[in-house]
């Protein structure tokens, strides 16, 4: 009786020892032969408005890997290191965020978000760069958008505060975003706007219930300007509520 039982023990001991070394085996198998067989065949590079208003395209984010030896392309699977490549694009002022992953054909797929920039901030003191969505200062870049720019006397804080919010508003509404080219600062930290169409000004005054000042200004356009003539007058004040002040042009 008691060999009989020794010998069932000892055949579980070996079913459950081959199961776990087949397990093993499986396992290994699974993850590791499809990347030690093949090297990065296609580096596929996705970037969001890249054609529209960003500064970073496809040309560039290879660059940015060539110099820093991690671009994948012909390099073994198993040695692309996705992690590194996404960490290191994100340290890239204009990455917002960074994703790489491998497939089993050999390729790698890098998809990026960038930030939008939304205001070219040109102040009277010199200082140059770019305002993105969330009010983060971006660094001057040589791929240059196609943004509204920001001239007088602001400061960074100014900008971030005040400048993203209506940014942000112009960047939503497509009609100011097509209309209006330019933002200047007035000492005071009043506002002026210069617009693509018209040869005026805008005065918003200061800072505040800019949706209801532009509304009224965009009721002007339809209902006055276009009767009157776009280049009658040489400023349009909608500083105060529920008036439009214009001057005409010196004769």
């Amino acid at each position: 009786m008691l060999s009989s039982f020794n010998w069932k023990k000892t055949l579980v001991v070996v079913i459950d020892v081959a199961i776990a070394i087949y397990l093993v085996l499986a396992m290994s198998a699974f993850n590791t032969p499809v990347e030690k067989a093949t090297v990065c065949s296609e580096v596929k590079i996705d970037i969001n408005n890249e054609m529209t208003d960003g500064f970073i395209n496809a040309t560039e984010v290879k660059r940015i890997l060539e110099r820093n030896r991690l671009y994948p392309l012909a390099q073994s699977m198993a040695e692309v290191d996705a992690r590194r490549i996404e960490e290191y694009l994100q340290k890239n002022p204009f990455v917002e965020r960074a994703e790489c992953y491998k497939t089993q054909s050999g390729h790698v797929c890098i998809s990026i978000r960038q930030r939008t920039p939304i205001l070219h901030v040109m102040a009277a003191d010199g200082d140059n760069y770019y305002l993105d969505t969330y009010g983060s200062i971006l660094p001057q870049s040589r791929y240059p958008s196609d943004i509204i720019i920001v001239t007088g006397v602001v400061n960074r804080k100014y900008a971030q505060k005040v400048l993203t919010r209506i940014g942000n508003e112009l960047l939503h509404d497509k009609f100011w975003q097509n209309q209006v080219v330019q933002v200047n600062v007035v000492a005071d930290g009043t506002l002026e706007l210069v617009p693509r169409v018209g040869d005026h000004i805008i005065y918003l005054g200061p800072p505040v219930n800019i949706s209801k000042k532009l509304e009224r200004l965009r009721k002007f356009y339809l209902y006055g300007l276009n009767e009157a003539g776009w280049n009658k007058y040489a400023t349009i004040s909608v500083e105060f509520d529920n008036q439009i002040i214009c001057k005409k042009k010196k004769q």
